[in-house]
């Protein structure tokens, strides 16, 4: 679990990384803001395409080389893009981290369930969700304080030691699968049954839309603060830390949901809830500590669905957890990939108040597709499905 607990936490940095730094890379490379936070776009795109792949693959091919393979491809992207000489390259690099990315947290996810008894595997996974609003309070802070040490540059080289160690660690103890396991990679037969289910088929339009919402605000919060309230790069940390920890609890206070008969209706008002605040954020002129304030109330709300829905899956999914995992990876991959495009556009065209009105329209669309199928999220909470 610790070599778990550290690959996720290592994976989500990487990911995050960029966000942070948009205003640093946009000013060093002499671009806008709005077209840097396309790097965030091609890493969600790329993660978005191994996630689909990444369940059968773990599935198929075992937890272990699955881990090792995409923690080097990991490290190799990450160190890469310390010494990317412009944005060209940079996106390259940031589309090979989505593609080693996206095949992380499905397989974590599928290591735990082969294990944990399904009345235990709701807080197992909230608990490992929860280790990424970890990484996202401790490094998205972390990488603001040393892209003003030593530039943006410095802080990729410094995660992407991270992810080293991680690859290093995965290989000293992530212990061997006992038993057999089939060495053909059943792609098509592992997705035709999880489709055939009604449940996948509504959860990942549903998470879609919410994750529209959260990974488009998260994306460009950080160069909102720098630029409405002119901060500094450094500064800008303790705000991101505060809202990170909105995140965390979000994603903790899903386990005690995630077994709930009523859960759809969680769903759709903490989703309803997260982006009438996040409209408030980047509509409302407030001041920093109030705009922090309402910021970590919509993060913490949108990070609840992700966690519930992860968990339901497995319920569904049987042998093939962590395809059903990967499949709910894809649609937040996807969320994330649409949220930061859309996100951006609305920048270019409308100013940061067209992002709170996405907030608010994705999160109505969600909670719309909740309640006409929210049947489908409760009707198998609380049976120990295998």
């Amino acid at each position: 679990m610790a070599v778990l607990a550290l690959t996720v936490f290592a994976t989500i940095s990487a990911i995050l990384i960029v966000p942070p730094l948009l205003v640093e890379i946009a000013t060093d490379l002499d671009i806008s803001v709005a077209v840097a936070g396309q790097l965030a776009t091609a890493t969600f795109a790329a993660w978005a395409v191994t996630g689909v792949s990444a369940g059968p693959l773990s599935d198929s091919f075992g937890r272990r080389p699955v881990a090792l393979v995409c923690l080097a491809v990991l490290s190799i992207s990450m160190l890469g893009c310390a010494f990317a000489p412009n944005l060209e390259t940079l996106l390259a690099l940031r589309v090979l981290t989505g593609l080693g990315g996206g095949v992380i947290p499905p397989n974590i996810v599928g290591s735990v369930s082969d294990v944990i008894s399904p009345e235990r595997r709701a807080q197992a996974v909230s608990a490992l969700l929860s280790i990424q609003g970890l990484a996202a309070a401790i490094s998205v802070p972390l990488v603001a304080v040393l892209a003003d040490l030593g530039g943006w540059q410095f802080a990729f080289m410094v995660y992407g030691s991270v992810l080293v160690v991680g690859l290093v660690a995965n290989f000293l103890w992530l212990p061997r699968e006992q038993g057999e396991r089939v060495r053909n990679f059943a792609y098509f037969s592992r997705y035709r049954s999880l489709v055939s289910i009604r449940f996948f088929r509504v959860a990942v339009p549903v998470n879609v839309t919410q994750r529209i919402a959260f990974w488009g605000s998260v994306s460009f919060f950080a160069a909102y603060l720098i630029h409405t309230f002119d901060l500094s790069v450094g500064f800008v940390a303790l705000p991101l830390a505060i809202t990170s920890l909105g995140q965390m609890a979000g994603n903790y206070s899903a386990s005690y949901a995630a077994n709930l008969r009523y859960r759809a209706l969680i769903i759709a008002a903490c989703g309803i809830a997260g982006g009438a605040f996040g409209f408030v954020v980047f509509s409302v002129e407030m001041g920093l500590w109030a705009t922090v304030a309402v910021a970590t109330l919509s993060t913490g709300l949108l990070s609840v669905s992700f966690p519930i829905l992860i968990a339901a899956s497995t319920e569904y999914s049987g042998e093939s957890k962590a395809t059903g995992v990967g499949l709910m990876g894809f649609s937040n991959q996807g969320g994330g990939m649409l949220g930061a495009a859309i996100a951006g556009a609305l920048l270019a065209n409308v100013g940061y108040m067209g992002i709170g009105y996405m907030c608010v329209g994705a999160t109505v669309v969600s909670a719309l597709l909740t309640s006409l199928f929210g049947r489908q999220f409760g009707e198998s909470a609380g049976q120990n499905r295998g």
